[in-house]
């Protein structure tokens, strides 16, 4: 039986909403456009996304304690959905040269979308049971698949056919497809902030006491974890399996480019990720109702572990599009069964606090996986070791998810904060 059906289907819809901003502007378009059009380099867009991650990270935890205090974390996702949504639409601004302009906009998106994605984990527990938040989840990453895929086909159709749009040759496809990333995030955004209800609660206050109470809930949070052992646990193998995941997304365009797969077929696999992970998510979630999400999240870790040993093997963009279509079964429905666990092991009182702890945990960790590449890259001047050797971050997850014991987690969760 579903909760709110109009509550769950309006959260899901933010998901589909945001996804244009990882498509359009992280991975596929603005990365080229950056070095081609504005004149950067690798160097600055590694340096871009940095920065951001760095500032995510440190204002992710304080922000989540902040807005479990102020029992509004609508409030703080419409205001970073504003931020990217608005930094997504200046993108269309700058021109040759405006490399420093260019990159503080990437910069404030960047924060609109991991900022957002904080709060808008955090509602989840607002919208959907503890039993169906795998589905519910799932439905969220799998909307994310087709609407960050549906705008990202319609932008490369720009992009690559101008003239089907009465456009000439030049920068001005790539600035509209910015542009309409921040209409599309905006407008697919309003369903949420119009039928997602919080539940109640009591503590409010002007902005310097939130900050004040953010502080200090933050430090609470930090000593306060230990005293549920199976959410560390969790934690951990969360840890390497997000580092796992995230190594095979920011490395596998390097990776691809590295043993001579094209760009177009570069983008074309991301093209076959976003549309085989729609129908892949749904069902995801639908086996995980009936096989448990632990189970689940076992069976992807294995798929990871497939990948990246075929990627070792791989010789050519036929194998390049059959590993991104393996890469669309697993990414959304383990990442939806992960966000779904850990919201059922958490204090319910502290939803943002603890989302907001896991996404500074979990990007802080993830410099793992790219220095392990990095690493065995340079001892054995091989791409092909270096991609092999993420799967002991997968093999690692695996094993200390072994140790969790989820239903034991939820009693735990359920005593939060009691005396």
């Amino acid at each position: 039986m579903w909760d709110d059906r109009k509550a769950v289907r309006s959260w899901v819809m933010y998901d589909w909403a945001n996804s244009a901003f990882a498509t359009t502007i992280m991975a596929a378009v603005m990365p080229i456009y950056y070095q081609k059009a504005i004149g950067g380099t690798d160097a600055g867009w590694a340096f871009t996304q940095t920065a951001s991650a760095i500032i995510i990270a440190v204002l992710a935890p304080l922000l989540g304690a902040m807005a479990d205090y102020s029992g509004n974390k609508k409030a703080y996702l419409r205001l970073f959905t504003f931020i990217g949504a608005a930094a997504s639409l200046c993108l269309a601004i700058p021109g040759k040269g405006d490399v420093l302009f260019a990159s503080l906009l990437v910069i404030l998106g960047m924060i609109g979308f991991g900022g957002g994605g904080t709060f808008y984990d955090a509602l989840l527990n607002d919208v959907a049971s503890p039993a169906n938040r795998e589905k519910v989840s799932a439905r969220g990453f799998a909307m994310g698949y087709l609407g960050g895929g549906v705008l990202l086909a319609v932008n490369l159709l720009l992009i690559l056919k101008p003239g089907l749009f009465g456009l000439g040759e030049g920068t001005a496809p790539s600035q509209i497809s910015f542009a309409m990333v921040g209409v599309w995030w905006l407008l697919f955004s309003i369903p949420l902030f119009r039928n997602v209800r919080e539940g109640a609660v009591a503590p409010n206050g002007s902005l310097g006491s939130q900050v004040r109470e953010g502080f200090k809930r933050l430090g609470e949070t930090f000593r306060q974890i230990r005293h549920y052992p199976e959410l560390w646990k969790f934690m951990i193998a969360y840890w390497f399996f997000f580092d796992g995941v995230n190594t095979v997304i920011v490395m596998a365009t390097s990776y691809g480019t590295t043993i001579g797969i094209k760009d177009k077929d570069l983008i074309t696999a991301l093209l076959i990720t976003q549309f085989v992970g729609f129908p892949a998510t749904v069902a995801f979630g639908a086996l995980t109702g009936k096989l448990g999400s632990k189970t689940m999240l076992y069976a992807s870790m294995v798929m990871y572990v497939v990948i990246v040993v075929l990627g070792f093997f791989m010789k050519n963009a036929l194998h390049f599009y059959v590993l991104a279509g393996l890469v669309g079964l697993v990414q959304g429905g383990s990442q939806a069964t992960a966000r779904a666990i850990y919201s059922r092991l958490i204090p319910p009182a502290r939803t943002a606090e603890f989302n907001g702890f896991l996404t500074f945990t979990s990007r802080f960790f993830s410099f793992g996986g790219p220095l392990v590449f990095a690493l065995v890259k340079v001892f054995t001047d091989s791409s092909r070791y270096a991609i092999l050797a993420v799967a002991f971050f997968f093999v690692a997850a695996m094993a200390v998810l072994t140790f969790v014991n989820l239903a034991k987690g939820e009693r735990e969760a359920s005593r939060a904060f009691e005396g």
